[in-house]
């Protein structure tokens, strides 16, 4: 399967991406929240948990693995990469090294990970990996985002992009403007079409193949401490129209990521995005952790008798959003 087909597989109709690639610090402080030690075993039996859900590929086209998942094994012996390949699920693997402080820009980060990439690539493709994922932050605060901040995030992004697509790989593509903040959603309208903008250009410069890509950015949304939180509509308003001004035919598709928002909102303004998207060219679907996979965490609660109760969570939870995905989701779904 070449990499074109690979990126519409990962956007397919009703279906979106499950980012399970949470770094070895964040998933301690997500199996902390239910009191759980994060031993190896813990973290394996509820990656499995989440792989080994029935039905879950009606909804999931593809999984987000860390460095560690992609090279552990289930209880039955099969690596990860080889168990979601089995069920239908295309195996994906984060590739960037984290966020540093950009160097006398404050409170403004870059994503490292440049350096060796180009082996890691390789390797995980012979591990089963099929696509990559790379993140890059963009703050809201006063006088940042700056150009210089925005420039740079967009470029390491364009580098990973081409390299992976050299190494056979879609690469996922994340410029995220985060929730953080009291800023209100025109000034994150603002911010996003700057940073799409850049990115866009840069992965011009790159000559990235736009039809073997993902993009993966944030909805243009309020920050989490403005006073007057736009609704789902005016959150589908300015993001179609943003993405009009910005986003090349020929990308495939975008998987949003939540960024910080619940569950349920997460699923409402993806829906209300593709009610008003709905003639757009390209598929508008999500790329979900948190909002994923908060209910089947808590469910679960690191007891071996909640697995299925936790997998039914989770399984309802990708029908909402797969639902969500093509403007047919409907309050109604939550108590199905």
């Amino acid at each position: 399967m070449g990499t074109r087909e690979i990126a519409q597989n990962l956007v397919a109709t009703k279906k979106g991406i499950l980012a399970a690639d949470e770094s070895n610090p964040t998933i301690q402080k997500r199996l902390a929240s239910i009191n759980v030690e994060s031993t190896e075993d813990n973290r394996n039996i509820y990656r499995e948990l989440l792989f080994t859900t029935k039905g879950i590929e009606e909804y999931i086209s593809g999984a987000i693995l860390f460095d560690h998942t992609i090279r552990s094994v289930a209880k039955d012996g099969r690596p990860f990469p080889v168990l979601l390949k089995d069920k239908g699920i295309i195996p994906g693997i984060k590739v960037d090294k984290g966020l540093v402080d950009i160097p006398k820009n404050k409170n403004e980060k870059f994503t490292q990970g440049l350096d060796g990439l180009k082996d890691r690539l390789d390797e995980y493709y012979k591990m089963g990996a099929r696509f990559t994922k790379w993140r890059a932050v963009i703050t809201i605060g006063d006088h940042i985002p700056t150009t210089r901040c925005i420039d740079m995030n967009a470029y390491f992004l364009a580098v990973y992009a081409s390299l992976a697509q050299n190494a056979g790989l879609v690469p996922i593509v994340e410029p995220e403007v985060l929730m953080n903040g009291s800023h209100d959603i025109d000034r994150c309208e603002r911010v996003t079409l700057a940073t799409l903008q850049s990115v866009f250009s840069h992965l011009n410069d790159q000559k990235v193949d736009l039809e073997s890509m993902i993009l993966k950015p944030n909805m243009v949304i309020s920050g989490l401490e403005c006073p007057e939180q736009a609704d789902s509509k005016q959150v589908a308003e300015a993001t179609v129209r943003c993405f009009k001004q910005i986003l090349p035919a020929a990308l495939p598709g975008v998987a949003f990521l939540s960024g910080g928002q619940s569950s349920i909102v997460a699923t409402e303004n993806l829906n209300a995005i593709n009610i008003l998207g709905k003639d757009l060219p390209w598929k508008l679907t999500f790329s979900y952790g948190r909002a994923l996979q908060n209910r089947a965490l808590k469910t679960w609660n690191g007891q071996s008798d909640n697995v299925l109760d936790a997998q039914k969570k989770l399984y309802q939870r990708a029908m909402c959003n797969g639902m969500a995905s093509i403007g047919e989701y409907t309050s109604e779904m939550e108590n199905e």
